[in-house]
């Protein structure tokens, strides 16, 4: 019997969006591109929404949600749209509350330190989450095929390090105390947050996107020996349940050029590089197995034009046309951001790429019209 997974691979080898069969490195007419945060604070439309709605009042609602997402995804003429939502939504159905406060971002208020704190965590009220998958119906209503669907989730790890820390961190102390000193309970809330976020992509999945991305953001503070112990069994298993489902995983780090071989042993099937690896570099790291998204540093969209097409086009040139690229940022667009730098970014990945594979194919069509040529005696 077919599995959902031989479904998208038939689906991709037959036609496809571009953005799809990138994901599972078959040929394309030019690199898609999407950027990571397209849907974020930079953009007027999103501050318009932003003044009347608090973030939280904006994923919840699911008209907004799409709207938000639509909105971005259309003016920017990619090959992708993210549904608008955060990491953290599941942490209130697992039982924590946390808020976004001005200039000091999320702020959980009951921070978890102990077993007894783990036990304590839910994990039957996923289906609270359903607002996420009506927006990812409605923005996928809205692109039919015209565009990839990407729905999200936070990794394990990074989800417990906003649990455990109450917010971001720089060093992560009460999250490594927790997994050095208390194993069992670090296991037991892994599982917990491998059953909660199952059912969420799940959710996202029944409702249209093609695509799953695990953000691991926070991955970077770990060793290679940790996150091989504490992190990669768990995900591993996450990305193969995502996986039955039917749909390609894209699975992102930021600075983890250390850990790229392992993150690949995840299974994912496309790993996002962020730019501090140069991306044939990061490509060799993670094999020929794998698709790469990225990694245009995100401050470059600052630059004066010629400076910013000169690093799209070594980028480009650095993915050389080979299939299993998809062009990105290689951490999210941030506020301030010009959007009609975003803009020529998405004309100059099309132009320059379609150049590239060009150049890849004149060659090859030379030797076979020197090979047919008829021979003088």
């Amino acid at each position: 019997m077919a599995t959902s997974v031989d479904k998208v691979m038939v689906e991709a080898s037959t036609g496809g969006s571009r953005f799809l069969r990138a994901c599972l490195r078959q040929p394309v007419d030019c690199t898609p591109v999407w950027f990571l945060r397209q849907a974020g604070r930079y953009m007027p439309e999103y501050q318009a929404v932003r003044r009347a709605h608090s973030l939280l009042e904006i994923c919840k609602s699911p008209e907004l949600a799409a709207e938000v997402t639509i909105t971005a995804a259309e003016k920017l003429d990619v090959d992708a749209a993210i549904i608008f939502a955060d990491l953290l939504l599941p942490l209130e159905p697992l039982g924590l509350d946390f808020e976004f406060l001005a200039g000091e971002g999320p702020v959980v208020h009951r921070p978890i330190r102990s077993a007894a704190d783990i036990r304590k965590l839910r994990t039957d009220r996923t289906g609270d989450l359903g607002y996420v998958a009506e927006a990812i119906r409605r923005a996928e209503k809205h692109f039919g095929d015209r565009k990839g669907m990407i729905g999200f989730c936070g990794a394990p790890f990074t989800l417990a390090s906003y649990m455990i820390e109450g917010g971001g961190s720089r060093n992560y102390i009460e999250t490594k105390r927790l997994m050095y000193s208390d194993p069992a309970a670090w296991q037991a809330l892994m599982q917990k947050l491998q059953t909660v976020l199952a059912e969420y992509v799940a959710q996202q999945v029944e409702a249209g996107a093609d695509v799953i991305q695990i953000f691991d953001s926070w991955a970077g503070a770990l060793s290679v020996t940790d996150y091989r112990e504490y992190v990669l069994p768990i995900t591993q298993s996450l990305v193969q349940q995502v996986q039955v489902l039917g749909v390609p995983v894209i699975y992102f780090g930021v600075d983890t050029a250390t850990l790229l071989p392992s993150m690949r042993e995840t299974g994912a099937d496309v790993i996002g590089l962020d730019w501090r690896i140069p991306l044939d570099v990061g490509r060799r790291a993670v094999g020929e197995r794998c698709a790469v998204q990225g990694n245009l540093d995100p401050i470059v969209l600052f630059a004066p034009e010629p400076l910013l097409r000169a690093r799209v086009e070594e980028v480009l040139r650095q993915a050389a046309g080979q299939p299993g690229h998809i062009f990105n940022v290689g951490h999210g667009i941030v506020p301030g951001t010009p959007v009609e730098n975003v803009q020529r970014v998405v004309r100059w990945v099309r132009e320059i790429s379609a150049q590239i594979s060009e150049e890849a194919v004149q060659p090859e069509t030379r030797q076979l019209a020197h090979a047919s040529a008829p021979r003088r005696a």
